[in-house]
């Protein structure tokens, strides 16, 4: 088998990791494969024709009613006043509608005035009392950041408390207009900072992060995985998915890893640590250095293994068998929550976009993978899927001297289970089939007595009486002669 058909399923070729609309940034299939930039000029084209729509359907809709009025008032010349009145009426009234119409279809992503916030009657409960510790201490450390900038980060404060206080009111809105207003502050405030503040683009990156730190702390248990969506119903498909694919050897996905390296062992073992606390973090930038930790681990366990640099070619094999290995929980909202609330800069460029965009691809090909990706028939494919062998049953036999034990007494007692599964279901096939015998030979003695007695009808005739006894002591009706008596003889 050569090499190139054992990479047929899993090889991706780099140019489709980028935006497919040629910008040069890293694309994401949450986004149709565009990056950040591309997408939000596609949503925002995609929204104004929507909206560009609807107002010309209301604009038709408000002409003909006045045409069709104004037909039915032409005959009556003598309310001409009245009429001229009406039509002032209907003309203010117009103008209404069309301001409310604007305000429905008017994008929603803009962040509230701080005279809208104030004119509110809802009182919104105070922020930091429903914080936590960690919160808390986000704040103080956000508050110690800004210090050093003087007026800038007053501003930067300011803009950021007045963004925080208007998401509370927008906790009605869809995820997706929740992201969209996220992302058009942390624009706002980067182009801001560079043109009125003058701060150079290091810094203005920097300062990017301390706000997404410390916005997205504050939301986080407000938008991620809400209820509205179905992240959840994901979560469970991809973990259900991936324990059925347990059965799957770093030799079928063409992994160049050698886990009887003990070196090589370590950083497996600390890659699937760092993707599994992934989900811990509550800042997308740190849920991004945790799968930029898992990756720069598989690089360096490739480059252990093979004495050389790592290609791409074989991070994607490795990264997915890490995942199928290490089975993340809540997977799918931890990618949606990155996708939505991290600031866009870094999906699209550097290592954490490189990183982010693979993580992506290697969840679409366990989502997607068949017997072909793995070059299996698609008879083993099935059996390997329903439990009923496992590829590891024979390979488990060939061990090296040097390798760990804990791992030899796992793979033999999964065989010792696989074993102990197929001779459990011999004899539930066996038992069943000795119910059906038992169940046709009882049936069938059953028919043979019941042709029987058809055949050969029983007769039961009616007791004799009973004859009396010789000896009985019943002299009525006793004809016998009297008994001999003895006599002596005389001779």
């Amino acid at each position: 088998m050569s090499l190139k058909s054992e990479r047929r399923g899993i090889h991706v070729d780099q140019s489709e990791l980028l935006c497919k609309k040629g910008c040069g940034y890293y694309g994401n299939p949450a986004w149709q494969g565009f990056c950040s930039k591309c997408w939000r000029e596609e949503y925002h084209k995609a929204r104004q024709k929507q909206i560009q729509e609807d107002w010309e359907l209301a604009e038709r809709l408000q002409r003909e009613e006045e045409e069709a009025f104004a037909s039915s008032q032409s005959s009556q010349g003598a309310q001409s006043l009245t009429f001229s009145k009406f039509e002032e009426k209907k003309t203010n009234e117009k103008t209404r509608k069309v301001t409310t119409v604007k305000k429905f279809f008017s994008a929603s992503s803009r962040v509230g005035s701080k005279k809208e916030i104030q004119e509110a009657k809802a009182p919104s409960p105070s922020i930091n009392r429903q914080t936590s510790i960690e919160t808390d201490r986000v704040s103080k450390e956000f508050i110690e950041f800004l210090k050093t900038f003087h007026k800038t980060g007053q501003e930067i404060y300011k803009q950021t408390k007045m963004f925080l206080e208007s998401m509370h009111y927008k906790r009605d809105l869809s995820i997706e207009e929740q992201s969209e207003c996220t992302q058009d502050f942390y624009q706002t405030v980067a182009e801001r900072m560079q043109t009125r503040g003058k701060v150079p683009p290091e810094r203005v990156e920097k300062i990017m992060d301390q706000i997404e730190k410390y916005i997205m702390t504050r939301l986080y248990k407000y938008v991620f995985c809400p209820e509205t969506t179905d992240d959840e119903k994901k979560d469970l498909a991809i973990q259900k998915r991936i324990r059925a694919l347990h059965w799957v050897t770093p030799q079928m996905l063409c992994v160049p890893v050698n886990e009887e390296i003990p070196e090589v062992s370590d950083m497996v073992v600390k890659a699937i640590t760092d993707i599994i606390e992934m989900d811990s973090k509550r800042v997308p930038r740190d849920k991004l250095a945790c799968i930029t930790k898992c990756s720069k681990h598989i690089f360096n366990a490739i480059k252990v293994t093979k004495n050389e640099p790592a290609s791409a070619d074989d991070f994607l094999p490795t990264l997915i068998y890490i995942v199928l290995k290490g089975n993340p929980p809540r997977l799918q909202s931890n990618i949606q929550y990155i996708t939505r609330f991290c600031n866009p800069s870094r999906l699209m460029t550097g290592e954490d976009g490189y990183y982010f965009t693979n993580l992506c691809c290697a969840v679409a090909f366990i989502e997607k993978l068949d017997a072909q990706s793995l070059n299996l028939s698609q008879e083993d494919f099935d059996r390997y899927m329903s439990g009923q062998t496992s590829p590891r049953k024979q390979e488990s036999e060939n061990w090296s001297p040097d390798a760990c034990l804990g791992v030899k007494q796992m793979y033999k007692n999964l065989d010792l289970l696989s074993q102990l599964n197929e001779r459990q279901e011999r004899i539930m096939n066996e038992a069943k089939k000795l119910e059906k015998d038992l169940i046709d030979w009882t049936d069938g003695i059953a028919k043979e007595v019941q042709d029987i007695v058809e055949k050969y009808p029983l007769e039961i005739k009616p007791p004799n009486q009973s004859l009396a006894a010789i000896d009985s002591e019943n002299v009525e009706n006793d004809k016998l002669p009297p008994p001999l008596q003895p006599q002596v003889y005389a001779g």
